[in-house]
């Protein structure tokens, strides 16, 4: 059990902040799929609060639309519409590629070196075949670049938005061979980077990103057996 500390003082904004974070975190990797029920009591038992906290906490992410308040069975993790991902991937690749090229233009050699090493752990991954242990690396290699763009408002929003689509990026990597597709992507991304070419950084990120032709073909039949394997 967690322990977010007692909420009888004076602190309960802030305690209902730290759930927010924790709860987007379990959304974002996975361990609450889209549909999942989330119980405030269970919750408050988790994290050792009152329930307050929890309910505020499950009203911030309802804000952002991570979670959906349904009538009759409370609070569920947000399940997004055809429509609704293909439009956020959309967006996705343009917030991305804006990052990317920041990053090009003003990445120090501190944040050159803290992107290959989590590059280099992408790729320790993919002989593995941990779809799962994959796809944390390239979350933070991600975030790597997001930061790179020293940019505080665009971080915040790409990182929001990422979030929200999280689940259904996690599915494109159960593609056959699309792990390793996925660092080559990344490996060209870093070259751009370091070499300060901003405009190729941008243009491969954004492709990288995007749902489109083929990957969009590949996409939507995997998630047509996701969702018949959660229902």
């Amino acid at each position: 059990m967690s322990d977010i500390g007692s909420d009888r003082t004076d602190g309960r904004q802030n305690r209902a902040d730290q759930l927010r974070v924790l709860i987007e975190e379990d959304i974002a990797s996975g361990r609450l799929p889209p549909g999942s029920r989330l119980e405030e009591s269970t919750l408050a038992e988790r994290f050792n609060v009152s329930r307050t906290p929890v309910r505020e906490a499950l009203a911030q992410l309802a804000s952002a639309g991570l979670v959906e308040m349904r009538p009759r069975q409370g609070a569920v993790v947000a399940t997004l519409s055809l429509e609704d991902i293909v439009e956020m991937f959309e967006v996705m690749a343009n917030l991305e590629s804006l990052c990317a090229e920041l990053c090009a233009r003003r990445m120090s050699a501190a944040d050159h070196a803290a992107l290959l090493a989590l590059h280099r752990q992408c790729e320790e991954v993919i002989d593995s075949g941990d779809t799962d242990a994959y796809y944390e690396a390239n979350r933070r290699f991600h975030e790597a670049i997001y930061a790179g763009s020293h940019n505080r408002h665009l971080e915040e929003m790409t990182r929001s938005l990422r979030n929200r689509v999280a689940a259904y990026r996690r599915i494109q990597l159960r593609h056959p061979g699309r792990l390793r597709a996925s660092w080559k992507e990344h490996d060209a991304i870093v070259q751009a980077i370091l070499a300060g070419e901003a405009e190729r950084a941008r243009d491969l990120t954004k492709g990288h990103i995007a749902i489109q032709g083929d990957t969009f073909t590949d996409f939507m039949a995997l998630l047509r057996v996701s969702r018949l394997n959660v229902a």
